[in-house]
């Protein structure tokens, strides 16, 4: 029998912890999508584009908030942990099917976490050059791993003040464009130029499979639906406002970007945001500037990773209770109510392939870890978009109630065209990312494998495949918690 919203009302002893409000999500969201995008990506979509690459941000929103109505809907059907791959199993009631998209949605977040671990480890490096890259890096995922360990409530609280931070620097940035265009030194004329070669529409879809790393953040609140208060009514409101939010603000950002800085220069800088800082308009020393914008691009991509690590632990702990990974992942703390054996593997995949992208590079293979890993993420990521698009007019009449939420049909049939462009688009344009999206589905198929071949021991007598089982010595509170959740 499904699980819907009104059932959820009402959580057991071993469901997690309902603390997040309509305003802490709003800014997870916000948070999430506004993360390392802004401050990495603007060069590599301006290159792609031209001047009017504000454009490729704003077509790429667009996409992504009308899937995020998808999520929207099937949120308020389904507040459970798990996201996209709960939604896939209501729709198809595939086994493997599920296994699928859960694998992929964990490998699009390995990936997505190590990309932005390292581009962490480089800004750091601007403060202090010091330590090593790789081992910043680790340290980092590892000081998020405990973070999320201590609890979701405080992850969500960091969360959300690290996106002050993001939107103090954001600030920044457009600050520094309304003194330029003030002084009358603006070139408008720059914000319709496609300097690129070929086709302007070409080149829009280009700049949009760039900018799509950037987008990628809102799912992740899906996850956290079992955590969140009254998600029927919360969820619609923070997702869509979070994505508009994210929106404005890239599209302004960008063209701030493209009107005070070289478009060619812009292109060759891998910060973007900080050549805007470095052209001297603010009253401030530029090297002052310099290393206070470093370390709001560490905040912003800290922020991202931290939702990251979040997303990865509550996949895990969602699909061990679907019976789809070994049902280890469902193990909770007893004191801190943090799924923990989930949290200690997703760090240790993303720490491995840290490791073996410094590995790869030591040996001259001649790759960028960062922008191959951040591909990764966009095929993955846009194949799961599509899949929870089809699962939502799939679900059409199933388990709704008074405060289902519905979206536009018209509206979810283009969003599906639209990630199916770009990700033939990504595929064409990057055929040997495939070779790293096999190899972490390989890992994927180790757990699926598992779980078929040992997951009865782990299951009581009685109780059959998919099916609830009761709370364990791990998921039940100590009696000085009862009562807390509510």
């Amino acid at each position: 029998m499904s699980t819907t919203a009104t059932e959820l009302d009402h959580p057991d002893e071993g469901d997690l912890k309902r603390s997040i409000t309509g305003r802490l999500l709003f800014f997870y969201v916000l948070g999430d999508v506004l993360g390392s995008g802004v401050y990495v990506l603007i060069g590599l979509v301006a290159g792609a584009v031209g001047g009017a690459f504000w454009l490729a941000f704003a077509v790429g929103v667009s996409i992504a908030t009308i899937t995020g109505l998808a999520y929207a809907e099937l949120v308020t059907k389904y507040p459970q942990a798990a996201g996209a791959a709960l939604y896939v199993n209501k729709a198809f009631r595939n086994t493997f099917l599920t296994f699928l998209v859960t694998i992929c949605m964990l490998s699009a977040s390995f990936a997505a976490a190590g990309s932005l671990a390292t581009g962490f480890s480089s800004y750091f490096a601007e403060v202090w050059a010091l330590p090593p890259v790789l081992l910043v890096a680790i340290v980092f995922v590892l000081a998020l791993a405990v973070v999320n360990f201590i609890g979701i409530t405080e992850s969500v609280v960091v969360n959300m003040l690290m996106t002050f931070v993001e939107i103090a620097g954001l600030a920044i940035i457009m600050v520094i464009g309304v003194i330029h265009v003030g002084r009358g030194d603006a070139d408008f004329g720059v914000l319709t130029d496609f300097s690129s070669e070929g086709n302007p529409i070409f080149a829009i879809v280009a700049g949009v499979a760039l900018a799509f790393f950037a987008m990628t953040g809102f799912e992740n609140a899906a996850n956290v639906a079992e955590e969140t208060v009254r998600p029927a009514k919360t969820f619609p409101r923070a997702l869509v406002g979070g994505m508009a939010a994210a929106g404005a603000i890239y599209v302004i950002v960008a063209m701030t970007a493209a009107l005070t800085v070289p478009l060619d220069q812009l292109a060759e800088s891998p910060a973007a945001l900080l050549e805007v800082v470095k052209e001297g308009i603010l009253p401030f020393p530029v090297g002052f500037m310099t290393v206070l914008f470093a370390v709001i691009a560490m905040v912003a991509i800290t922020n991202t990773t931290l939702v990251a690590v979040v997303t990865e632990s509550r996949i895990l702990y969602g699909m061990a209770r679907e019976d789809v990974v070994p049902g280890v992942f469902a193990k909770i703390h007893r004191a801190r109510r943090s799924p923990w054996v989930a949290l200690i593997f997703a760090a240790i995949v993303v720490i491995t392939l840290l490791v073996v992208g410094k590995l790869l590079s030591n040996a001259g293979i001649g790759i960028d870890v960062v922008a191959r890993l951040a591909t990764v993420t966009v095929v993955f990521t846009l194949f799961i978009y599509g899949l929870v698009i089809v699962s939502a007019l799939k679900l059409r009449g199933s388990d709704e109630g008074p405060d289902t939420f519905r979206a536009n049909t018209a509206l979810l049939y283009v969003g599906l065209l639209g990630n199916a462009i770009l990700l033939v688009y990504v595929i064409v344009d990057d055929p040997t990312s495939l070779w790293w999206c096999a190899g972490l589905l390989g890992l994927g198929l180790a757990l699926y494998a598992a779980e078929r071949l040992f997951g009865h021991r782990d299951r009581p007598a009685g109780v059959e495949r998919g099916e609830p089982t009761p709370a364990s010595d791990d998921t039940v509170e100590d009696t000085q918690h009862e009562g807390e959740g509510s």
